[in-house]
């Protein structure tokens, strides 16, 4: 299922979610500037789970929040925008703009914390906005149990384009991310989706939703 747009309007304009997907295209364009220095850049600046399992410092720490903002292509890149576009302005507008970057960011530390704990050994840099996304997608199951999501489906050599309820898009990608995670776990030490990492953010969404949270609608009547 690929979602592409929710049921919800929002009441205010979601600076920080505007913000935050800026950032994320701007250092990706850093990325592509960097040309043949790109891969000492990600080591440099990304998320390696062997560096803090083996004697941490404050460029580590910072790695954690560089590493949030770094894509590994276009289509990361585009795939996670997708989400944060579709899911982050319903959940920034009930908790206020900076209840919301601080959410973001807690999300996105608790989703790298959740991957170093299940890849301890791994030297391989992780990259990616999905950690913090993903806390932001269970955030917006928690707030918006009601609203369903313009989702095209594919069925064969067909797509079909309907509403379907969120609790079954976001409920779906977190049972592939839960079933995937455990399948990896004992797996080889390569380059990948980090499931983990996924899970981590989603349940600290779900938990700092019902912590920061405005789960009070007003009259809104629903798009369509």
């Amino acid at each position: 299922m690929i979602p592409i747009r929710d049921q919800i309007p929002t009441r205010h304009v979601p600076v920080i979610n505007y913000l935050l997907i800026a950032a994320n295209i701007l250092v990706f364009v850093l990325q592509w500037l960097a040309g043949p220095y790109q891969e000492s850049m990600v080591y440099q600046y990304a998320l390696i789970p062997v560096h803090f399992t083996t004697g941490l410092n404050l460029g580590d720490i910072a790695d954690i929040f560089t590493g949030m903002f770094m894509h590994a292509g276009l289509a990361h890149l585009g795939g996670n925008m997708l989400y944060l576009w579709i899911f982050g302005d319903n959940v920034e507008d009930s908790m206020g703009a900076a209840k919301y970057l601080s959410f973001y960011l807690v999300g996105g530390v608790v989703a790298s914390l959740t991957h170093i704990l299940t890849n301890p050994g791994s030297q391989i840099p992780t990259v990616g906005a999905s950690g913090a996304i993903a806390a932001v997608l269970g955030a917006y199951l928690v707030l918006y149990p009601q609203s369903r999501v313009l989702t095209i489906i594919p069925l064969g050599f067909f797509l079909r384009m309907t509403l379907v309820p969120a609790s079954i898009v976001l409920g779906l990608w977190f049972v592939l991310q839960l079933f995937s995670g455990f399948l990896s776990l004992g797996g080889p030490d390569v380059g990948g989706v980090a499931f983990w990492a996924h899970i981590g953010g989603f349940l600290s969404g779900v938990v700092l939703a019902k912590l920061l949270g405005n789960r009070r609608r007003p009259e809104y009547v629903p798009r369509w």
